[in-house]
């Protein structure tokens, strides 16, 4: 580990605060430069939240969680180190291991699993991507956020035994097999105790028990207490200049309540980090491959893609097929979760447009919209910055009409003097008629279309969570009636909010439009009409930034809007419906049963439509399998509650979540834990177990080439009340050309045969049945473990 030598405390104090939004100080003295954090689960912004700097948008974890593909992860985790080696970022603040605890989570899509093993080996090749790029990541949040209802207050209590057993696990694998550079602390507290000052988890367990020796970072915010953080093992309180660590880290060491060599053990981390990540002076990055980020978002999004029913075998089509492509999302698609899992992709393939590029013969009709509210203006606009003088700061060109500068401006703006910005451009209507244009975000706003001016006033906050003004602020729309094929000027000139209520310093708006539509009734009769007049109908539903982002936890699992609706009245009108969900966690599909296919696409990032068209028409298969249990109805789901009470959220259900919850559940779900099909079929044909390794070995039976994911599940022979039915104990992806043969070895780790007690891990010598499985519920080969060695 590197230690800090010829600089004052003071100077070390602040290089455990961030200096800003993003960063934390260079010490020249020490060689060090300024080491630069960014968010990217699925990209990486980098150092300005804007979209000045495009950024590679992959499908969101859930997606990649439904590839069950190690490998890919890695090489996910290669190109966001590209991407950060690119934009100058030394930490990338990512990947998110928490669990799918509850389908209401709201920010589930950006969790692997309900499984910790599942998130563990996923998020384990995710980090061995990024870290071999010379990128650190801080995997979070650690530990127990698993919720977003009062999230940054809430006191989570929870059993040892659940909290070993299930939500430190998958930490614990990343620890083992990818030796992190960074874990971020959890907003939330543990069994009384707020997560950035929780010594006995952070130092205890993770640096003592699993021997992480990486740095450790507050989630925004989230750092409460200089000393108690400093004692609980927190190495860095972001952001700055605003913190608990910095100058009241000297404060408190000069007062005595703190002792001096905590806070070099804290700097020579930070250091360390340096080192690893080519920040310091003498220490370079390793060389990075260069890697074709389309093409990698669009392989990822084509294996997530989960097959769920195929009635009749509709899919793959025929290109002679005619094809009714029906609802919003279809055109304005939804290729990311809210919050700060955001990136600004250069561009976004819809299915409109992917379906349309591979050729295909596309009737379009909008049917429903999963939101009432108009998405961001897509013609070419720019931002232009300005000071309170009207003096002109800077410009850069917008992919569309949403502005979201959080932390800092783009590079050249100043953003001390920034006092107001406006987004502008000429506008060229395809249909003339009633347009509606709209004012989104809080603030003072002037909106001006073809030299009218439609809106000037002050939007006021709608609701209490502050983060909620950044990720779902209100709208204000205004009608315009407009010539087809005739240019207008559009102009929306938002004067820069300065207010203690904000969590961020940031502009946040947006300037929205959408051409005129007919009503609801005659878009639903329109879809219907097109759908009948097809050979197939593929209808396109999904949630909302509403109702499915960070900040807060669903009430519903219902789709939002008319689209329950309109997807029972297509299937009606033709027989050869396909349902193609874009959600990233489960929603209810009460149609599920009289459509002929259902495909989930989860969040499939930038190149979503172009991979689309590749499964519908069988140049790739979907690969996906469910990396979650997706219920029928709410009210069946066996874990719900993400509500806190008197601040406090009880995990009294214990290890019973997910799969190990539903098998003891009086419902069925809709589909179960690893489900999804194919285009070929497989055939298991041998199984055999032997010192900690499964082999299995398959046929492809089918007339084409095929991937299967093979899941191996562990139960005891005889039912313990103590311990789930079954759980995962491993996996891994088979491939082969049709009539073929190949062999999959699956490691099954000692600790699936010991559960935790107040001695610790504690083995259960068997018998066990190991069964090879394409899904938790088809179990294909079994095999009997007789003894496992303590």
């Amino acid at each position: 580990m590197v230690h800090p030598t010829n600089v004052d405390l003071a100077t070390r104090a602040a290089l455990l605060a961030g200096q800003d939004m993003w960063t934390l100080p260079a010490v020249p003295a020490l060689g060090l430069r300024s080491i630069v954090m960014s968010d990217g689960p699925i990209g990486v912004r980098g150092g300005a939240w804007s979209a000045a700097d495009p950024s590679i948008a992959l499908p969101s974890p859930t997606a990649l969680a439904a590839t069950w593909d190690i490998g890919l992860a890695r090489r996910a985790g290669a190109l966001l180190a590209q991407e950060a080696r690119r934009k100058g970022v030394h930490v990338l603040l990512a990947p998110t291991v928490n669990l799918h605890r509850s389908p209401l989570g709201g920010r589930h899509f950006e969790c692997f699993s309900e499984d910790p093993l599942l998130t563990g080996e996923l998020a384990a090749g995710y980090v061995n991507g990024v870290q071999a790029g010379g990128v650190a990541v801080t995997v979070k949040h650690f530990v127990a956020n698993d919720f977003e209802t009062e999230r940054m207050t809430a006191n989570v209590v929870v059993a040892e035994r659940a909290l070993r057993e299930l939500y430190l696990r998958p930490f614990e694998i990343v620890v083992e097999k990818a030796r992190p550079f960074g874990i971020m602390t959890a907003y939330n507290g543990v069994n009384g105790t707020t997560m950035s000052e929780h010594g006995e988890l952070v130092d205890g367990v993770l640096r003592g028990e699993w021997g992480f020796d990486g740095v450790t970072v507050s989630d925004w915010f989230g750092a409460r207490d200089t000393v108690r953080a400093a004692l609980g093992g927190l190495d860095v309180a972001m952001p700055g200049p605003r913190t608990v660590y910095g100058p009241a880290l000297v404060r408190a060491v000069e007062d005595g309540r703190l002792p001096e060599a905590v806070v070099d053990e804290h700097v020579g981390r930070v250091l360390e980090l340096a080192r690893r990540t080519g920040a310091i002076e003498g220490a370079e990055p390793p060389a990075v491959a260069e890697i074709d980020g389309e093409a990698l978002a669009r392989e990822v999004a084509a294996r997530s893609f989960t097959l769920l029913t195929n009635s009749g075998g509709l899919l793959p089509l025929g290109r002679d097929r005619r094809i009714a492509l029906i609802g919003g999302l279809a055109k304005e698609a939804r290729v990311m979760g809210g919050g700060s899992a955001q990136v600004f992709p250069g561009h976004v393939v819809s299915p409109l447009d992917g379906l349309t590029a591979a050729g295909l013969d596309v009737t379009y009709a909008r049917g429903a919209d999963p939101s009432a509210k108009l998405p961001p203006a897509r013609f070419a606009l720019r931002a232009t910055a300005f000071d309170a003088d009207g003096a002109v700061l800077g410009e850069v060109e917008q992919p569309d009409g949403a502005v979201l500068w959080i932390g800092r401006p783009p590079a050249g703006i100043d953003g001390e003097r920034l006092a107001a910005v406006t987004v502008a451009g000429t506008y060229v209507p395809e249909t003339g008629g009633p347009h509606r244009f709209a004012v989104e975000g809080i603030g003072a706003y002037r909106l001006t279309v073809g030299g009218e001016v439609l809106y000037d006033g002050t939007v006021e906050p709608d609701g209490d969570d502050p983060f909620g003004l950044f990720f779902t602020p209100p709208q204000t729309v205004v009608p315009i009636e407009l010539a087809a094929g005739r240019p207008v000027e559009v102009s929306l000139t938002h004067r820069v909010l300065r207010s203690r209520r904000t969590p961020l310093p940031a502009v946040a708006f947006a300037l929205a439009h959408r051409e005129p539509v007919l009503d609801d009734d005659a878009l639903m009769a329109e879809a219907v009409a097109v759908a009948a007049a097809a050979d197939v109908a593929v209808v396109v539903v999904g949630t909302s930034k509403e109702v499915e982002s960070e900040g807060f936890d669903r009430t519903s699992l219902r789709l939002p809007g008319r689209q329950d609706e309109l997807m029972a009245r297509v299937a009606a009108a033709n027989p050869r419906t396909i349902a193609v969900v874009n959600a990233g966690s489960p929603v209810e599909m009460p149609w599920r049963d009289r459509v002929a296919s259902i495909l989930l696409t989860w969040f499939p990032g930038q190149e979503g439509g172009h991979a689309l068209a590749d499964v519908l028409l069988g140049a790739e298969e979907p690969g996906g399998r469910l990396p979650t249990t997706w219920p029928a109805t709410l009210e069946d789901c066996p874990v719900v509650n993400c509500t806190p009470e008197n601040g406090e959220l009880r995990y009294d259900e214990g290890v019973l979540i997910g799969y190990r919850a539903w098998d003891r559940a009086p419902a069925e779900p809709a589909f179960a834990f690893g489900s999804g099909l194919g285009y070929t079929t497989w055939s298991y044909e041998h199984a055999a177990y032997a010192d900690g390794t499964l082999t299995v070995e398959l046929r492809n039976t089918g007339d084409r080439p095929g991937r299967e994911v093979v899941q191996a599940y562990l139960s005891p022979t005889a039912p313990d009340p103590a311990r789930p039915a079954r759980w995962l104990a491993g996996f891994a992806v088979a491939e082969a050309a049709p009539g073929t043969t190949t062999t999959v070895t699956i490691e099954i780790p000692r600790r699936s045969f010991a559960t935790w007690t107040p001695t610790g891990w504690t083995p259960h010598p068997g018998p066990h049945t190991l069964t090879a499985a394409h899904s938790l519920t088809t179990p294909k080969l079994t095999v009997t473990v007789t003894t496992i060695a303590p």
